[in-house]
């Protein structure tokens, strides 16, 4: 397990560069809007349907998301040097792509 200090710098790592992926994505769709508020990550849909939330939880050192009425909870792996969901090997961006194109219901939507 990670300690805190090392968790806390690659949740900030994972999250900023989920961000700046968000910030281009959000231009060509226009259908959301990310917001970063004390390291909470929020994922806000413009039809105000709902949103994503994503936050760290430091005690057990996992990245949580809160999307789609489920729990998702990422787990630092070494091997990838990652946050991945452990029930499909998804990493962060790749999961917050899926789950954006599943609710919007838009396969063209890419995080890069």
């Amino acid at each position: 397990m990670l300690d805190e200090t090392t968790f806390r710098r690659e949740y900030d790592r994972a999250l900023e560069a989920l961000k700046q992926s968000l910030i281009v994505a959000e231009e060509d769709s226009e259908a959301f809007e990310a917001e970063e508020n004390n390291g909470v990550l929020n994922i806000v849909f413009e039809d105000g349907t709902s949103k994503f939330v994503l936050t760290p939880n430091t005690p057990v050192r996992q990245l949580w998301i809160s999307a789609t009425s489920t729990s998702f909870k990422l787990e630092w792996s070494e091997a990838t040097s990652a946050f991945v969901l452990p029930k499909t090997g998804e990493d962060l961006k790749t999961l917050t792509q899926r789950l954006l194109r599943e609710h919007l219901n838009d396969a063209s939507i890419t995080l890069s």
